[in-house]
């Protein structure tokens, strides 16, 4: 459904599942839409869970939000939230979503447990050698968000034009440094064709969700680590070439109370077609 916000704007909004069930909000990765997976959404219906997700301000037809800091995604989600009638929800942030789950950990009401899956670390952080590790299109992307805005349009028209129409045989190399053979195999079949779907529709009416996404990553992003109080499972891969396993071990380090899944075995997409059923039951295993 299209939600319309007390500000004027508006959100793409994904729902699948039961009903009734207890709501799990997943923060999509970066650039990303809301798009449902199905092997997810089955995995949460068999646990009695309802899919809920976003595409955030600036992506599909989710209005922009320009300047916006990683903070505000809390107030996009008490809406959603709210629009559903759900009080309490768990919630799910992949790569780029890993911020803003930890955002609504921080200071969203009702949130029951919180898990990250490959999520990015702030920039910059006490004794993270932050881009270290990154294959080298990562590396390009932030050197060129922390050169300034004109220099990461340059970065983005010609990649966003190539990712609005990548095809998922192609999905894989258009990766190129980022991923390694582990997150290679993890890209066929059904997960190939819905990565290049949400890649479409996330693009489809231009960059500026990929574009403010990387300048909020890059600057204070407006809560504290230590607000965090509620359970959060923090999970990484060794393979990651998206986001340094570092990235994991410095925030299981960093957030009261984490609870480290670091898998030497894994990479940033690997992690997540291998473990979502793990994920979701440690987080039912906090309450409904």
């Amino acid at each position: 459904m299209q939600l319309s916000l007390g500000d004027g704007r508006s959100l793409d909004v994904y729902l699948d599942g039961p009903e009734t069930g207890t709501p799990l909000l997943f923060h999509v990765g970066t650039p990303c839409a809301g798009l449902p997976f199905a092997p997810f959404v089955e995995t949460l219906a068999e646990r009695g869970l309802r899919y809920v997700s976003f595409s955030r301000a600036g992506y599909g037809s989710s209005t922009r939000r320009a300047g916006r800091d990683v903070v505000d995604v809390v107030e996009d989600s008490a809406a959603v939230l709210d629009a559903i009638g759900a009080e309490r929800c768990h919630v799910i942030g992949w790569s780029g979503g890993g911020p803003h789950a930890l955002a609504c950990a921080a200071r969203l009401p009702g949130v029951i447990a919180v898990a990250t899956i490959g999520g990015v670390a702030p920039y910059p952080a006490d004794g993270l050698d932050w881009a270290a590790g990154m294959g080298a299109e990562n590396i390009e992307e932030f050197d060129a968000t922390l050169a300034g805005p004109d220099e990461l349009v340059a970065f983005m028209e010609p990649m966003a034009a190539m990712l609005r129409a990548v095809t998922p045989d192609e999905v894989a190399d258009a990766f190129g440094d980022l991923i390694d053979q582990v997150d290679r195999g993890a890209l066929t079949g059904a997960f190939a064709a819905w990565s290049a779907e949400v890649f479409h529709e996330a693009l489809r009416a231009g960059y500026w969700g990929w574009f403010d996404d990387d300048m909020a990553f890059m600057r204070p992003w407006g809560f504290a680590l230590d607000e965090i109080r509620v359970p959060t499972f923090v999970w990484q891969g060794a393979h990651d070439r998206m986001v340094p396993f570092a990235h994991g071990e410095w925030l299981a380090a960093n957030i009261p109370g984490a609870r480290p899944r670091l898998f030497a075995e894994h990479g940033h997409l690997s992690l997540a077609v291998d473990s979502v059923p793990r994920i979701v039951d440690e987080l039912l295993a906090e309450g409904r």
